[in-house]
This record gives C-alpha cells, structure tokens and sequence, in this order.
C-alpha cells in the first residue's frame, strides 16, 4: 500500500465540487451555446430540463420557468446563454439565464406559442389600448442610437415638423442581451413624469435578430407601461409580440415619426386653404348683407324722410298757433292794449299799432 503524499492536498468532495464550479464560472463565464432541444420538460411550474444537442454531443441544461421568456418545444434550434455547473450529485449541467429561438421556423413556432398564451389572458386586448398624445413634444425613445432605423427615425421626425424633445435610451436591439436592456429603458422612463409616449424602433434585419421582440418579460413590461408605448420595429410584413403588445404599432421607424408628428408642408398649405376659403367666405357675407341692406336703406330712408314732414307740419301749426297769439297780430287788426290798474283816477297805458298814449281813468262801469 502506497503511503499518501502529505504535500499533496485532500480535498472533500464538496470542497472539489465549489473549486471546479469556480473554475468554470471563470473560464466560461456567461458562454453563448447553440444546439437543438429534445426531452423538454417543466417540473412542478417551477424548474425546466431539457437537453442541447448538435450532431455529435449532448448537454445537459437548467433553468427556471422564470428565465423561459419564450416557448419552447422538442425540435427547436436555439441559443442559450448561460453557465457551466457541476451538481452536488457531481452531474455536469448548463445553467440557463437566457434562451432564444434560431431560424426562421423555431422563431415562428415560438411567436405562435406564445402569442396564443397571451391572448388567452387578453394581453392584446384592443380595449386596453392607448391612443397616442395628439401633439406630443417630448418623446421617450429607445434604440440602438448607431443603427439605421434610428437616423431614419430622426430624419423624418426633423423633417415633418422639428422642435421636438427627444431622450433617447442607447440599447442593443438583438442578441440575448437586448430585451433586459429595453425593459430596463422602459422602466427608467415610466419613472420620469416629463414623457408623453415612449416609442421603440428598430430598422429591418432577420428573424433572428428581430426575435428578441417576441420575449415574454418585454411584452408584459409594454402592456403594463403607464406611458402609451408606440413601436416601429423591422419591415411593414414583419410582426412581433412587442408590436401586439405595444398600444400603437407602426410598420417601419419612418412610420412611427409619421405616426408622432404633423407634416409642416401640409400644415402650411391646409392654412392658406383655410385662409383662402375665409376670405372668399367674409367677401361673400358682405356682398350679401350689403345686397340684402339696399331695400332695408331705401325703406329706412323713406321712413325718416316723412317723419321729417310730419314734424315738419307740427312747427308750422305751432308757429300759426304762436303767430296768432302775438299782441302785434292783434294791433294790426286795429286793437289796442291796455295796461295799468282800470279804476277812477289811475292813469293807465294805451298800445296802438304805432301809438303809445297816455290816458287818466275819469269813469268805469260794469258793462
């Protein structure tokens, strides 16, 4: 029997197990695989098992129902992020944080799967859908800032009608990586109280790098947005979880500044319309009133005119009246007017016509 080396160490195997797993950890941390599924299973709504495959190998992988942000199926290719581990039954495993569908079927397979889950619990429901602020001025939006898509966005929006107030979220828009990134983007942005819409764009690629938009996780966080979200995500044929989740979707990230904004050219020209069309409206209701006082002015003027002769008439009666009341009318009709106190020895005034007398009262008698 061979003595042991002391110099050498004895490790438990517990010990062994948490060195090798720390090894792992640092050699593969966070490693992307890509295989095909088979013996797919969910443990207790909990726990999901299933093996990765190619033509030669098989990997045993782990995860929780939690990290399953999209369906999956025996037959599938996809890819998982994830980390190595060895169990405390000593068997090797794959621990998966994140996993998506590859090629144009298992991606498709995966979008059916799950947008008929989340139809079931009404996820999609036209009812609960938000209609976009009328003129918004400040716009929350999150895309890959380096991308196509996006200066198409911001062309258009400058171009249609300017002056907006746009903060933009710098997030990948594939890969694995990409969804925690616009659910943390979308977070940030329901946290500020200054943003009238949040709008989420992404310019055309493959159906694996627009298959970060069928995630669960992200569907939820848009439905549940307290901000109306709009997207502009891929080609008009192409659709995602993220646009029937979305209240508004557009077909393309042109579109969605279409969708946000007025067009200054039409503005304009709808104005001088308008304007043009007052105009000819104003001319229109003064010939009328102009047409239509003619009669009113004759009428009224005719009015006036015999109300001046019926006055007319009245002074020239009031002036006979007058006239006839006149001491002068009555001397030069011969009379004559007396003044002074009529009694036996007052002298009193006689008026004629051209005479001025004075008299002394010698008699009076009644008549």
């Amino acid at each position: 029997m061979t003595p042991s080396d002391p110099l050498k160490p004895r490790l438990l195997v517990s010990d062994f197990l948490e060195i090798c797993n720390q090894t792992l950890d640092y050699a593969f941390s966070n490693i992307e695989i890509e295989g095909e599924i088979s013996n797919f299973k969910i443990s207790k709504d909990k726990w999901v098992f299933f093996d990765l495959k190619d033509n030669e190998s098989t990997l045993n992988c782990f995860s929780t129902v939690f990290n399953l942000r999209t369906p999956l199926a025996d037959g599938m290719r996809v890819v998982v992020s994830g980390s190595p581990r060895l169990t405390k039954a000593g068997r090797f495993s794959f621990t998966i944080s994140k996993v998506q569908p590859l090629g144009e079927g298992n991606i498709k397979k995966a979008f059916e799967l799950l947008k008929e889950k989340l139809s079931k619990e009404g996820l999609f429901d036209p009812t609960k859908k938000r209609p976009l602020p009328e003129s918004p001025t400040n716009l929350a939006v999150i895309s890959s800032t380096g991308a196509a898509g996006y200066a198409d966005f911001v062309k258009i929006l400058n171009e249609r009608w300017g002056g907006l107030n746009l903060t933009v979220a710098n997030c990948n828009v594939q890969g694995l990586s990409a969804a925690d990134e616009i659910v943390r983007a979308i977070d940030y942005f329901n946290e500020e109280s200054k943003n009238d819409v949040i709008i989420i764009i992404r310019g055309g690629g493959s159906p694996d790098d627009l298959a970060v938009f069928n995630d669960e996780f992200l569907a939820r966080k848009i439905a549940s947005s307290k901000i109306p979200v709009l997207t502009g995500i891929g080609h008009e044929i192409d659709e995602s979880i993220a646009d029937l989740a979305a209240d508004v979707r557009a077909s393309t990230p042109s579109n969605a500044a279409e969708l946000l904004t007025k067009d200054k050219k039409s503005e304009i020209s709808r104005l001088h319309d308008n304007f043009s069309s007052l105009e000819k409206y104003i001319s229109h209701y003064l010939d009328t009133i102009i047409s239509s006082n003619k009669t009113l002015l004759s009428d009224t003027n005719s009015i006036i005119l015999q109300k001046i002769q019926t006055t007319s008439n009245e002074i020239s009666h009031k002036i006979e009246l007058l006239n006839s009341l006149n001491p002068e009318q009555v001397l030069k009709q011969g009379y004559s007017i007396l003044s002074g106190k009529i009694s036996p020895g007052n002298v009193i005034k006689i008026t004629t016509i051209n005479k001025l007398i004075t008299a002394e009262v010698k008699h009076v008698e009644p008549k």
